[in-house]
């Protein structure tokens, strides 16, 4: 008599297994992590607002520029989250799965 039924009986084609170390982080994790991105990068446009006040002429530009750009890269930097890829991506594959 054989082992199992008819629905325990699955292709290998049809199962994928992954490591565990290619599993995405978690969503609550990834927010985080953007929000402290932006955080980060708004205090630096308000130094710049500073920076812009208190310093002399030609370098005073430069610190206007920063604060005015800043909030482009900001966002984009914010948002670059979880589509982005990681080191492991490259091994993902499908696997021979041993007999059990």
């Amino acid at each position: 008599m054989a082992r199992g039924s008819k629905s325990a009986k699955l292709d290998a084609n049809s199962v994928q297994s992954y490591d565990i170390t290619s599993a995405p982080k978690a969503l609550s994790t990834d927010m985080a992590a953007r929000q402290r991105r932006y955080f980060i990068s708004m205090m630096i446009r308000t130094a710049c607002f500073i920076l812009t006040v208190i310093l002399p002429s030609p370098y005073r530009w430069f610190a206007l520029l920063g604060a005015v750009t800043l909030p482009y890269f900001a966002v984009v930097f914010a948002n670059a989250g979880r589509e982005t890829v990681s080191p492991g991506d490259a091994l993902l594959s499908e696997k021979a799965r041993s007999l059990e």
